[in-house]
């Protein structure tokens, strides 16, 4: 892998693409937080399929991205109410123990069903995406036991109308069994988990869209990073500039979410998304170099 890396790169100054990585993951940064995917869904396919690296470097610099954002998004998202901890905990501990079973399968498969399969699940997640309708504030009659002894309730206020808003979670163990799925996803392509985590938090278990938004920065997948770390998926050069680029644009979003309505962005997200899962579905199956 560090011999592939080092012919892609040998052509530019040491400097452009960890620079060009920066100014890509600041941007990137600024949209993934109020559109509620996570970093990692939007860097993995956008760099693995136009940034000359291997993708098991950038898989791996994918899973510390989705660290980053949440890190830097964090603190202004618990001070809005539009995340809540005890609502991230148990999905970020059953996703982040499956995705280490993720991380080990896709270590182990060929780099071009990677690409293909990568592609294949970028373009599925975003028709999920397009197609699925969220609900900005579902109706909750009763929560479920689980839910009411982890207490997975409170109240935010929205900023785009100035009014509180009381929220409860229900059908809380099936939302726990999908994160399971959930984890190996995301450690298997280092997407992170935003793309699912916000209609499983906010379809399956009724939190309303700018809370599931916003708690689902904090449902993470860090383990898996550990894995590519033992393997040597993890180059500073790919990750460093991304990170930093990644923290500095998730502050601005996390204060875009707190009063740009989230389907807006949204709905870029969607269309790079679709550019960046042709563009790896062609380069695994070998149609564009």
């Amino acid at each position: 892998m560090i011999s592939a890396l080092h012919a892609a790169t040998a052509t530019a100054p040491w400097w452009f693409w960890p620079l060009s990585l920066f100014i890509v993951c600041f941007f990137l940064g600024i949209i993934a937080v109020p559109a509620g995917v996570g970093g990692g869904v939007v860097f993995v396919p956008i760099v693995a399929a136009f940034f000359p690296f291997h993708i098991d470097f950038v898989r791996g610099a994918g899973l510390l991205v989705a660290l980053s954002g949440a890190l830097a998004a964090g603190p202004r998202m618990l001070e809005s109410g539009l995340a809540n901890l005890r609502l991230a905990l148990p999905p970020a501990l059953i996703a982040s123990a499956a995705s280490i079973a993720g991380a080990m399968i896709g270590l182990i498969l060929p780099e071009s069903i990677l690409q293909v399969a990568l592609g294949a699940t970028i373009l599925g997640i975003m028709a999920i995406m397009a197609l699925v309708k969220n609900d900005d504030l579902p109706k909750i009659e009763a929560p479920d036991p689980i839910s009411r002894a982890l207490g997975l309730h409170g109240v935010f206020v929205d900023g785009a109308t100035g009014e509180s808003h009381a929220w409860q979670a229900h059908r809380t163990p099936v939302g726990l069994v999908l994160f399971v799925g959930i984890g190996i996803v995301a450690g298997m392509f280092g997407l992170g988990a935003g793309w699912a985590n916000v209609p499983v938090l906010n379809l399956v278990m009724g939190v309303p869209l700018k809370v599931a938004a916003g708690t689902s920065s904090f449902v993470i997948s860090p383990a898996a990073a550990l894995v590519y770390l033992n393997q040597g998926g993890l180059l500073p050069m790919i990750a460093a500039p991304s990170v930093a680029g990644m923290m500095l644009g998730s502050v601005i979003g996390a204060h875009v979410l707190h009063s740009v309505p989230a389907r807006k962005v949204r709905r870029l997200v969607l269309a790079l998304m679709f550019f960046a899962g042709l563009r790896a579905l062609a380069k695994g199956m070998g149609w564009w170099a």
